[in-house]
């Protein structure tokens, strides 16, 4: 009975052991991802980061996480281009108003005005819209705001000059 308890015991100790050397996974999840010396905008690239490069955690430290890459790379990349999961095969990087990547990023967003915004009216808005008498005009013009694409450059300057996620202070 005593040997099976002891077995028992150095058995879960074994587990515990396992689960804690378990690395914490991370996915790039926006298109124009370097991996970074420091953790700040303005450090030395070390490489890019494609979408969907699967990177181990070594630090999570706020807004910056240090990571290691499969090819034993180590460096930093800010919180809001990973996600906790691997992007869907079908995100390019290229679809909605910043990018279907956006939704799947570690920004904190309400999910639901986001996916509206970037998919236009739904047939129930529409509907009431017209019950309401909204002129077509102002549809239209909507319409046109919400399929507007942004460029990675645009986003990035955009980003830079309101100091905005990683250009943040």
């Amino acid at each position: 009975m005593c040997t099976r308890v002891v077995t028992l015991l150095l058995l879960l100790l074994v587990l515990a052991g396992t689960v804690a050397l378990a690395e914490e996974k991370r996915w790039v999840s926006s298109d124009g991802t370097t991996l970074k010396k420091e953790a700040s905008i303005s450090a030395e690239d070390l490489g890019p980061l494609p979408v969907g490069t699967e990177l181990s955690v070594i630090e999570p430290a706020g807004r910056w996480i240090k990571v290691r890459t499969a090819d034993e790379k180590e460096g930093w990349v800010y919180a809001g281009r990973l996600s906790d999961a691997p992007p869907a095969a079908e995100v390019t990087g290229e679809g909605g108003l910043f990018g279907e990547t956006m939704q799947q990023s570690q920004i904190n967003t309400a999910k639901a005005d986001s996916a509206r915004s970037i998919r236009g009216l739904s047939p129930e808005v529409d509907q009431y819209a017209k019950q309401r008498g909204t002129p077509e005009i102002f549809r239209k013009d909507l319409d046109k705001i919400l399929g507007r694409k942004v460029t990675a450059k645009e986003l990035k300057a955009f980003l830079r000059e309101g100091k905005i996620g990683e250009f943040a202070p």
